[in-house]
């Protein structure tokens, strides 16, 4: 029986898949894997027990990841499984950023109402003060081609802009995802400063920190509309605020709002609604509920933000799953302690830390204690 602590709700198209052989909710003890959407697991104690931490969403900001990979404890998360809700939620902010809607909804609801017949006659005229322009043929950037970066500069496509976009660890599987009138810029910068429409998706990093500021602003074409549905914190609230202000950023759309720019006149702020729709939470809770379910019983690591990904179809009476310091010789110590004949064997490593699966005929689970007595050995479980 495995035991799973569920910190947020999850959507149960998710958990029931799991099976008879877990036990999962809110108040479970000692738990072998832990679900979570929002909640901070940053001052959370972690028990012996705990394997696996599945993050229902991409951003895993709110889990100690240093911390887990030091215990040998695996971080999913479900990339592009909220790809679609945050694709529309984006493509809603360029409609915002260039149409004055939400200004002329605030003008008719605090100004008309109440005007009885004459509502139709002052509507035609105060309409002027919303002109606000078309997205065709205008020039979006994009920053960051991963699974929503791609829905995004492809429904622009559609749109009939002109997309530019820069992505340094785009795979090949999505670059042959991407529209090919997409126009790919050797570096971030060459896309900020060649767009009339600027949206950004990539994680926060040391990297990533305050990228528009007021010195990358200062580059941009004079009006550009700025979106931030990413992240809080590659955006300067600060400068980008003072650029609004003097007419350089034409408008700014965001769903990570800070007190200084709320309520400011051109800058439009949302809760953060991105993954908030039913088919994205449900995506996300199958997605990482397998997920778990694999590492658990099989091993298998798919969509690690600590350790390697790594899959191996299940041969021989034992299997080894060895959480390791990523360094020489180390898997000629680990061979050395097993008994038995080694049927296959697998073993990737990222950064610091490696992952090895052996699978093993013959041999004895209680092998798994000589394994771990091995220096750079992190974890080891026998399945």
């Amino acid at each position: 029986m495995y035991n799973v602590l569920t910190l947020n709700k999850i959507a149960a198209v998710g958990t029931s898949r799991l099976g008879e052989n877990y036990n999962f909710g809110d108040d479970v003890q000692n738990p072998d894997a832990v679900l979570v959407r929002s909640a901070s697991m940053h001052e959370m104690e972690f028990g012996d027990n705990l394997l696996a931490i599945a993050r229902a969403g991409a951003g895993t900001n709110n889990i100690p990841k240093d911390k887990c990979s030091e215990k040998g404890i695996v971080v999913f998360n479900t990339p592009g499984a909220n790809a679609n809700a945050v694709k529309e939620l984006v493509i809603a902010g360029l409609l915002l950023s260039s149409r004055k809607i939400t200004e002329g909804i605030d003008w008719e609801k605090n100004t008309l109402k109440g005007n009885g017949d004459a509502v139709g006659k002052m509507v035609e005229k105060g309409k002027s003060q919303f002109v606000g322009p078309e997205l065709k043929g205008k020039t979006l950037g994009v920053i960051g081609l991963g699974a929503i970066g791609i829905l995004v500069a492809n429904c622009a496509v559609a749109l009939g802009m002109n997309v530019i976009g820069f992505d340094p660890f785009m795979s090949v599987g999505n670059a042959l995802k991407l529209e090919p009138s997409v126009k790919l810029k050797k570096n971030s910068e060459e896309v900020m400063t060649d767009c009339d429409y600027l949206t950004i998706h990539v994680p926060l990093t040391d990297e990533t920190k305050d990228m528009v500021d007021a010195e990358m602003i200062a580059k941009m074409r004079d009006g550009i509309r700025i979106m931030n549905f990413s992240r809080d914190g590659l955006v300067n609230s600060t400068a980008v605020l003072e650029a609004v202000k003097s007419g350089k950023v034409a408008k700014y759309v965001t769903d990570f709002a800070t007190d200084d720019i709320l309520g400011e006149e051109n800058i439009v702020c949302m809760p953060h609604l991105g993954a908030s729709t039913p088919e994205s939470e449900d995506n996300c809770a199958v997605m990482a509920c397998d997920q778990v379910k694999e590492f658990l019983e099989n091993g298998n690591i798919i969509n690690s933000v600590n350790y390697p990904a790594l899959s191996m179809a299940k041969s021989g009476d034992v299997r080894f799953c060895v959480m390791h310091r990523n360094i020489p010789e180390l898997l000629k110590k680990v061979l050395s302690e097993i008994s038995g004949n080694v049927e296959n064997m697998l073993s990737k490593s990222r950064g610091d830390y490696a992952y090895t699966v052996i699978d093993v005929t013959g041999g004895d689970a209680s092998n798994a204690a000589a394994i771990e007595a091995v220096e750079g050995i992190i974890r080891v479980r026998a399945i």
